[in-house]
C-alpha cells in the first residue's frame, strides 16, 4: 500500500541541473516508484517539461521566503518529556491523546500495535529515541 512508504522531504535543489531554489522560488516534484521504493524529485520551474510516464503524482510548490518566519515547534524532548508526565495526570487524558498523535505524525514515537480492552482502545507506542514503550488510551476529545 503507497501510505506505507515514505516520501523525502523537498531537496531544495533541482534534480535536472542540481541548482539550488532560492527563495520564495517555484518548482515542481514528481514520485515514481522504483523497484518498490517511492523516489522524490524536485526541479525548477524552467526544467519542468511535465510528469513523466513513470510518475505517480506531481505538484506546484514554492519554497519558503524567510526561514526565519516559521513557527519554532517544541523540541522533541520538552514534547517526548510532556507525554510521560501526563500518563499520571487523568484529567489530562484528552490532551495527552492528541499530544500522542502529534509524537506519531512527528515520528518520535511509533504505532505499534492497537488493542481493545474493557474500557476502550489502547494504542502501544514505541519510542526508538529512549527505547521506551507507552500506553496511550483512546479518547474523544469534547
Amino acid at each position: 500500500m503507497l501510505l506505507e512508504h515514505e516520501i523525502a522531504p523537498c531537496s531544495r535543489q533541482c534534480a535536472v541541473t542540481g541548482r539550488p531554489f532560492g527563495r520564495g522560488e517555484v518548482y515542481f516534484s514528481e514520485l515514481r516508484i522504483d523497484h518498490g521504493v517511492v523516489l522524490r524529485r524536485d526541479f525548477s520551474a524552467a526544467n519542468w517539461a511535465g510528469p513523466s510516464d513513470g510518475g505517480i503524482a506531481w505538484w506546484r510548490s514554492r519554497t519558503p521566503e524567510l526561514d526565519a518566519a516559521r513557527p519554532k515547534l517544541a523540541p522533541q524532548d520538552v514534547l517526548l518529556n510532556l507525554f510521560a508526565e501526563l500518563d499520571s495526570q487523568p484529567l489530562e487524558a484528552e490532551f495527552r491523546y492528541l499530544l500522542g498523535l502529534l509524537l506519531i505524525r512527528r515520528r518520535l514515537v511509533k504505532l505499534e500495535e492497537t488493542r481493545c480492552d474493557a474500557s476502550g482502545q489502547v494504542l502501544l507506542l514505541d519510542c526508538p529515541r529512549r527505547n521506551e514503550q507507552f500506553e496511550l488510551r483512546v479518547v474523544e476529545p469534547a
